[in-house]
């Protein structure tokens, strides 16, 4: 008898996003907001349920968002992701203004690339970028709290060999089939700049310190020239942040420095930064910064692309890519893998990188691409398509790895259920419509 496959009800795989509401005007006969759940001293307001189930349907465009069902189940997942922020901060789980500056980046880059600019961004939210930072900033430190006490509650949940395989025999005739995938490994090669540029950009970090010593405004300098974008419109100010959050250069720097005192420039993988300590305690420091980058020249990339040229000849006379990765490549997670990827599905690449990969016969080069992988650093790549691997029912030889996943998941959901309903018998909570 085929048994039904349920899974992935997991809020942090379902709603763990933060809406933004564009400042749009009320109609004539249009109910104002209102308040349709509470969860301890927290709010579940009608807003936040249409504003979950549009994102829903827009990622699965095949669901009735005015089904009653879909809506109890959109609304149980945001009563329990306010669950979880009371029982986070109960417990005194702490969240650094750093993890919700680079989470609030993140979200607002999102929507640049959505809408095309910043500018189209403040128009359609009617507010500017700034301001959006400051309404969003609370919203975005309770989805932070929501996730870390997720992590904890479930811990770290592993799957046995056997549970697989009963997960398999159980589930057999309701896995879905794996999608057409491409086995792909890559070589990565950093730009580095050469020394005259870092020798320059350490000379202006250097002036603008003398600058500020002799009386200039720090905050001034920094929305002046600092290529942080989180923080220059706020004049650097990084909040406090507790110890180990930093680069250690930064932080050993930081921590050195007495009250309002001013760094020389210190170097990180992020470039040269002045820093200035406003308060510290032991465990923690309140800070700003001015963050100089180190670009690189057009001289700079091309040495990086001939490198992987270079490398792309000898995989084509008959090399190894995997050696070659081994011993050439800059990306640390999948060199010592032979610049093993992955196995990725073709309808979950970006459109450029997809449209590099379609080209290529199994076992084909690409040319050097852009490659992001580190925020630190700019870098190509080169991709090896080593096979392409047709949409195929799931089988426990060929897709172990896949299979594993979907039972680990299933096991998390059934944990995180479990959780779920004893905390809702210890926290308050009611609905309201």
């Amino acid at each position: 008898m085929m048994k039904s496959l349920k899974l992935l009800i997991i809020p942090a795989l379902l709603l763990t996003f933060v809406v933004f509401k564009s400042n749009a005007q009320v109609e004539d006969g249009q109910t104002i907001d209102k308040i349709i759940a509470i969860v301890g001293e927290e709010i579940v307001m009608k807003s936040d349920l249409d504003g979950s189930l549009m994102f829903l349907a827009s990622q699965n465009p095949g669901i009735d968002i005015n089904d009653p069902e879909v809506r109890k189940m959109v609304l149980d997942n945001l009563i329990n992701e306010k669950i979880l922020v009371t029982k986070a901060i109960e417990d005194s789980i702490e969240v650094a203004d750093e993890e919700v500056n680079q989470q609030l980046d993140y979200l607002i880059q999102l929507k640049v690339q959505q809408l095309g600019s910043e500018k189209r961004v403040e128009d359609v939210y009617g507010i500017s970028i700034s301001r959006l930072r400051y309404e969003y900033r609370e919203e975005v430190k309770k989805q932070i709290l929501s996730e870390k006490f997720r992590q904890q509650m479930l811990g770290e949940i592993t799957t046995t060999p056997k549970e697989v395989e009963e997960f398999y025999q159980e589930y057999i005739d309701s896995l879905p089939m794996i999608p057409a995938q491409v086995e792909l490994y890559h070589i990565v090669k950093n730009i580095e700049a050469d020394n005259t540029a870092k020798k320059d950009v350490f000379k202006l970090a250097r002036a603008v310190r003398d600058s500020i010593i002799n009386g200039g405004d720090f905050a001034e300098f920094a929305k002046r020239y600092s290529s942080d974008p989180g923080t220059k419109d706020e004049g650097g100010d990084l909040g406090w942040v507790s110890k180990g959050k930093f680069y250690p250069e930064f932080e050993k720097a930081a921590f050195s420095l007495n009250k309002d005192e001013i760094s020389i420039p210190v170097e990180t993988p992020f470039g040269f930064h002045i820093i200035q300590t406003l308060e510290k305690r032991e465990d923690a420091m309140h800070s700003r910064h001015i963050l100089f980058r180190v670009g690189q020249s057009t001289e700079d990339r091309d040495k990086a692309k001939n490198a992987l040229l270079d490398l792309k000849k000898q995989v084509e006379e008959g090399a190894s890519f995997e050696n070659l990765a081994k011993e050439h490549s800059d990306d640390k997670d999948t060199k010592g893998f032979g610049g093993f990827i992955g196995r990725v599905r073709m309808n979950e690449m970006p459109a450029n990188f997809r449209e590099a990969i379609q080209g290529l016969d199994d076992g084909g080069v690409s040319e050097p691409l852009p490659y992001n992988g580190d925020p630190t650093k700019q870098a190509y790549h080169i991709i090896w398509k080593k096979q392409e691997i047709p949409a195929h029912k799931p089988s426990l030889k060929e897709d172990y790895k896949i299979i594993e996943k979907m039972a680990q998941n299933s096991k998390k959901t059934n944990e995180y259920q479990k959780k779920m309903d004893e905390l809702r018998n210890e926290i308050y909570w009611e609905i309201k419509e």
